[in-house]
């Protein structure tokens, strides 16, 4: 920490340089290059310095819960994802929502700035798909993170006629005697079939890792492989 501390020392030291006309190129195009090294180096400098703070609370403090944590130099909205899987506990990297219709078509994706909540997911879920089809799905499958009893409701209320999202918290017979019906264990099942969509996304159009830069590259990644994998499933649905 001493020695980058240093580092930083002179990182400031050569930014002044250049912000007081000390260090300047011989030609305007290069004087041009040196103050925009100038204004990175400025930028670099100020997040090694939270590097540092978060360092100083977390190895020698001891403050495991340090808010605003940066996981990287480079790519500084990486957030760590816990998934609580035995192999891949902490992932890190933005999180995506991939919504999917009838053919394995991918009707509509997100990347979030900061983590949402499952359960807020649900209902603008619905909205987009009104949006998309003008009317509400005929039925709606989740896994148990986007069950509450409201989203149940107004799923309900938004027009979808079968919803099926399970509470695996509930202790009421009659929910369980619900949920084991016919329908609803098919539906769980085409959920779970969803999350292929996934893994193909991920092993087969690269939304495993994003080869484009900040949040907007980010964006423009995850839906390049969304397209990427609607021309393929809209192909073999037509060529049938």
């Amino acid at each position: 920490m001493a020695i980058t501390r240093r580092v930083l020392g002179q990182a400031k030291r050569a930014v002044q340089e250049v912000r007081q006309g000390i260090k300047r190129a011989t030609t305007a195009l290069g004087q041009v290059m040196v103050e925009g090294l100038a204004q990175h180096l400025e930028d670099v400098s100020a997040l090694t310095r939270r590097v540092l703070a978060q360092t100083q609370a977390r190895v020698l403090e001891g403050n495991t819960h340090f808010q605003d944590k940066l996981l990287s130099l480079f790519e500084t909205g990486t957030e760590a994802i816990r998934k609580g899987k035995a192999a891949k506990p902490t992932e890190f990297g933005k999180l995506v929502k991939i919504q999917e219709a009838e053919h394995q078509v991918v009707t509509d994706y997100a990347v979030y700035p900061e983590r949402p909540t499952d359960q807020s997911l649900l209902l603008p879920a619905i909205e987009q798909h009104k949006a998309v089809f003008d009317r509400a799905p005929e039925l709606l499958a989740d896994d148990d993170g986007f069950f509450s009893a409201e989203n149940e409701q107004w799923a309900q209320d938004a027009g979808v006629r079968n919803v099926a999202i399970p509470n695996k918290q509930t202790r009421s017979p009659a929910r369980w005697a619900f949920q084991r019906e016919r329908w609803f264990k098919r539906a769980q099942r085409w959920r779970v079939g969803c999350e292929g969509r996934i893994s193909v996304l991920k092993r087969r159009h690269g939304l495993f890792r994003c080869r484009y830069k900040g949040s907007a590259g980010m964006e423009r990644w995850v839906g390049l492989g969304v397209m990427a994998n609607n021309l393929l499933a809209i192909a073999r649905v037509t060529t049938q």
